[in-house]
């Protein structure tokens, strides 16, 4: 793509990616990566997330501080055998904050981007969360190459709007 068709694009989306938000590692079982990442890095474990319908139990991790804040969830299937396999690959998804989810979704979808199904949810944080497919297929073309991309709503203080008072 030109810059100036990168440009021109820039101009008419709707909305910005304003940074990493999560990155999601599986394994069969996450005792290997709370080893990993909390007892030899260090990382900081802040909660837990378990759900039979995404048939995932994981533990969610911090580094960093305010808008630098990334969260790490380390992730094993509650069923190995079923679906989604949160194990496979092992770098699940990445999570990028979003500063008009609905805009984006709508606008990516127009454009081809596959999404998975469930459309705009509550997410394991409590954000807003919709994920880009790794692969295109049909009428939706562009999936992640590969990738599921996690789109998270941004709080009001990462848009540099007011929060709530």
């Amino acid at each position: 793509m030109s810059r100036s068709v990168a440009n021109a694009m820039d101009d008419l989306r709707p909305f910005r990616v304003l940074g990493v938000q999560q990155i999601a590692v599986g394994a069969p079982d996450k005792s290997e990566l709370r080893r990993l990442w909390v007892d030899l890095l260090g990382v900081r474990p802040t909660g837990a997330f378990r759900s039979e319908r995404e048939n995932v139990d994981e533990d969610i991790l911090v580094v960093g501080e305010g808008a630098a804040r990334v969260e790490i969830d380390l992730m094993m299937p509650i069923d190995p055998e079923g679906k989604p396999r949160v194990h496979e690959p092992p770098l699940n998804h990445i999570g990028l904050w979003i500063d008009d989810l609905p805009a984006a979704v709508a606008w990516l979808s127009a454009r081809g981007v596959r999404f998975t199904p469930g459309g705009i949810r509550r997410g394991a944080a409590g954000h807003d969360v919709c994920f880009i497919h790794p692969k295109g297929g049909g009428d939706a073309p562009q999936g992640g190459c590969g990738v599921l991309i996690e789109l998270v709503q941004a709080p009001a203080e990462l848009r540099g709007a007011p929060g709530p008072d």
